[in-house]
């Protein structure tokens, strides 16, 4: 192979902050416990471990 025909890298994940001033601004998942985080969204709020979802 050829240095010409090298694959590019594709960019890293964005790491996203979930903590603000030493506190978590998001919640916690009540079905999992501490230390699994529930995403924000515009309608809602989701668990990715076991799905659980709250509509705002």
């Amino acid at each position: 192979m050829s240095d010409d025909k090298q694959q590019q890298k594709k960019p890293g994940y964005q790491i996203h902050t979930i903590y603000e001033g030493g506190k978590a601004k998001n919640r916690s998942c009540p079905k999992c416990g501490p230390g699994t985080f529930m995403a924000d969204h515009k309608d809602r709020s989701t668990c990715g471990k076991c799905k659980y979802m709250e509509k705002k």
